[in-house]
Order: C-alpha cells, then sequence, then structure tokens
C-alpha cells in the first residue's frame, strides 16, 4: 500500500474506461516512477534497475520467484499495473515468456508509451477480464506455466469474481505439475477475507505458505499478504532467512500454521463472493 496522491496535469495521464484517472509520477522516496490510480499508487518501476522491487509484497513475490527453477518461465500475469514483475522476470530470467492480462486498454497504452518495456522482451498484453481472458490464453499455456501471478485491483479492492474456488481452478488448470500461484491480497484486522482466500485457494492447490509482514499476518493492521499455492511442494528452503531480512520483518507460514490460520473459514464460491474489503483512506497517507 501507498499514499494518496494529488492528480498534476504536468505528469502524463489517462482517463480510464471504467473511470477513474491514471497518472504516472517520478516516486517520492525512491528511484524510478509510479503508477497512480484515483490517487492510489498501484505500481512501481525502476526504468533504470527492474530488480529493484519497492513495494514490501512485491519483494516478497520476487523472492518466492527466485525459489523457482533455474532459466526462462512461461508466465501468466492477472492484472500487471506498471508490469513489475514481467519485468523483474525478463530481468532475472532472460527469455522468459510471459502473457498479461490488463482490463484498462487506456492504462496499457499509458505505460508501454511512458515505461515502455525492455526491447526484445517476450511479453504479450492483452486486454480484457482477467477471469474471461483465461479461457482465450493460447493452448498451449494450458498446463505449461511454471508462474501464475494474480494481482487484480479495480481501485483499492479485489473484484469479487477473483476470489472464489471456481476462480482458483480454472486459474489452477495452467499450471504446470510444480507451477506456483501468487495472489496478493489485501486485508485488515480481524483477516476475514485472508483466511477465507487460504482455505479456497488450499482446497484446490494443497501446498499453501502465506508471506507478509509480521504484523500484518497478526491481523494488528491493514496491508498485504502473498498467498504462494501450488500442487507440488513449495521451493521455500532459503524465503525464511530472506524475508526476515526486510524491507520490513516478516514471516512466511507454512503447514500446519497455514491449516491453524483458515481453520474454520468458509470456502469462497461464485454465488456468495465478495470484494476485498477497501481500505480506509488513510492508510495511503505516510
Amino acid at each position: 500500500m501507498g499514499r494518496s496522491r494529488s492528480r498534476d496535469a504536468d505528469h502524463p495521464q489517462a482517463r480510464l474506461d471504467h473511470g477513474g484517472i491514471a497518472s504516472i509520477e517520478p516516486s517520492s522516496f525512491t528511484t524510478g516512477y509510479e503508477l497512480i490510480v484515483d490517487g492510489t499508487p498501484q505500481s512501481h518501476v525502476d526504468l533504470d534497475d527492474p530488480t529493484h522491487l519497492h513495494f514490501e509484497y512485491i519483494v516478497r513475490m520476487g523472492a518466492v520467484v527466485d525459489q523457482l527453477p533455474a532459466g526462462p518461465l512461461t508466465a501468466v500475469h492477472l492484472g500487471a499495473g506498471a508490469m513489475t514483475i514481467p519485468r523483474y522476470v525478463e530481468a532475472t530470467r532472460p527469455g522468459s515468456r510471459q502473457q498479461v492480462i490488463e482490463l484498462e486498454a487506456p492504462l496499457a497504452a499509458l505505460v508501454r508509451e511512458h515505461l515502455p518495456l525492455p526491447r526484445g522482451a517476450s511479453i504479450r498484453v492483452r486486454i480484457g477480464d482477467a477471469r474471461a481472458g483465461i479461457a482465450r490464453l493460447p493452448a498451449g499455456l494450458t498446463g505449461a506455466c511454471d508462474l501464475v501471478v494474480s494481482d487484480v485491483y479495480s481501485g483499492a479492492q479485489t473484484p469479487a469474481h477473483l476470489t472464489s474456488i471456481e476462480f482458483y481452478r480454472e486459474v489452477a488448470t495452467l499450471l504446470a505439475p510444480a507451477g506456483v500461484l501468487l495472489v496478493n491480497v489485501a486485508d485488515g484486522p480481524g483477516l476475514a477475507f485472508a483466511r477465507r482466500q487460504v482455505a479456497t485457494a488450499s482446497e484446490v492447490l494443497p501446498e499453501v505458505a502465506l508471506l507478509a509482514d509480521t504484523q500484518v499476518l497478526k491481523g494488528r493492521r491493514f496491508g498485504n499478504l502473498v498467498i504462494a499455492a501450488s500442487a507440488a511442494p513449495l521451493p521455500t528452503e532459503w524465503l525464511p532467512r530472506m524475508l526476515a531480512a526486510g524491507p520490513h520483518p516478516a514471516k512466511i507460514a507454512q503447514g500446519a500454521e497455514v491449516a491453524a490460520f483458515a481453520q474454520g473459514a468458509q470456502i469462497v464460491t461464485d454465488a456468495d463472493a465478495m470484494a476485498s474489503p477497501k481500505p480506509d483512506a488513510s492508510i495511503f497517507l505516510r
């Protein structure tokens, strides 16, 4: 999560098809740029160093990507903002084949023009709804993806139809036998939404780990949690030490701890799915 921003006509902007304004602004706290949608930072990109992952939850996603077997990856990204993770994969795994599904054509065009992708990168951007777009991906991706990332937000909330067991089953069809799904989940005290998401993901992909700031994982404040899920044991041997190193003390929950986290949580279905909790506006102020 980031901070609210005032709009500045001097920054490149685009009016989105589904309402709101997207802009690209220099980062106030580090090198690079941020994609801002209606005052909420959605992505950070450092064109000079694509391995510079500024947002904490993105750092944790990158740490999981680093654990995957060496060499190029086949990846699908559901929602990508300014495409921070696709750029990271390209920088750290040259030759990777990547597909991005982005709802907003004006946003994708804004990013392409002002934060261009690396020359020669095999990153295909498709416009459309993330869930509907899964069915339109090339048939050769079915059962072939080393990595699928779900990081879709409408404003500050994940749309309801991207939280259900039916959605997770559709995503799972893309994964190779040892492929990994990464999901960005935002939740606050009590973590009721996150617990249901873990329970739902676990029903489809039994090997699940949860990565988050320790205070967020304890339900003491609003923030982002990363679900890593797979049909095969997750490659997490070095993650605890990496997470403890920062950017803030973080933890990886696995096995019995994940089971305890999700205990009693009801699996989400299309019939009862709800969008993720909307954070208070103050969460974006620093």
